[in-house]
């Protein structure tokens, strides 16, 4: 199993042979309905485009996850899997192959890797977004993505967790709380289901920010301090802090 960050919360995973890009934000700027006064992330450094992508994963709709410019420079005969709310974004750009996972629902991509839909990120009162369970159906080896540290207990009761990409950052606002949910919920997961690995996302990566969300927002932890945390609790996960653009070769047992 290979993995790519591109920063944010945008991977590629190579899992038996097939190349899943996820939650993909490669061209542009990130904004939120382009208001740029209240959140801009920049790139520091430019990846090219990933060729022979066989899936693009999405988990939300929102745009740090659908990103529209991304979206719309990506080949749009490439298959799509999404939440629901994601498979809305994508449909509305004018890709062919979109399908919508409720939670619980399976697709299988070419009979090579199997992907599962779990509740993921509440975003707002009525709608909770996507997580995703990823298996390798040669290996059985499975991947965990999640990227603002909500963790069902679908996925505390997984008899195999391999890999798991999540916070391990907690990002807050004042009154508002965890907008990211970071070593706490990660802790606990690690020590539900004992991953081989553990994989920081959401906070990381070579990525300018400005405007007035981000004068407010607060971090707090690294990824040094976690893996500290699993060697205080005997876990033998290892904790990765991963870089902008690096390709990560995981050999698991």
């Amino acid at each position: 199993m290979h993995l790519t960050y591109f920063d944010s919360n945008s991977w590629l995973i190579e899992i038996n042979h097939k190349r899943i890009l996820l939650d993909p934000w490669l061209v542009g700027d990130l904004t939120f309905g382009g208001a740029t006064w209240l959140f801009k992330g920049t790139k520091n450094q430019s990846h090219p485009i990933p060729q022979n992508i066989d899936l693009i994963l999405i988990s939300q709709g929102l745009e740090d996850h659908a990103h529209p410019p991304t979206l719309k420079a990506l080949d749009h005969n490439i298959p799509v899997v999404a939440s629901p709310n994601g498979a809305k974004v994508v449909k509305e750009l004018g890709y062919t192959s979109v399908t919508s996972l409720d939670h619980g629902a399976e697709f299988k991509l070419d009979e090579k890797v199997k992907i599962t839909a779990v509740p993921g990120s509440p975003i707002g009162p009525n709608l909770v977004e996507n997580g995703y369970i990823l298996q390798d159906l040669a290996s059985g080896k499975t991947l965990y993505y999640e990227p603002h540290g909500y963790h069902s207990d679908k996925i505390k009761t997984q008899e195999s967790i391999d890999v798991v990409i999540t916070p391990l950052i907690n990002l807050k606002l004042p009154l508002l709380g965890s907008v990211i949910k970071g070593q706490k919920t990660a802790l606990e997961l690690c020590e539900s289901i004992k991953p081989q690995v553990i994989v920081s996302t959401a906070a990381g990566g070579d990525v300018s920010f400005e405007g007035l969300l981000i004068s407010l927002i607060k971090a707090e932890g690294n990824v040094e301090e976690f893996n500290n945390l699993l060697k205080s609790k005997n876990l033998s996960t290892l904790a990765i802090d991963p870089k902008s653009g690096e390709n990560i070769e995981l050999s698991l047992t």
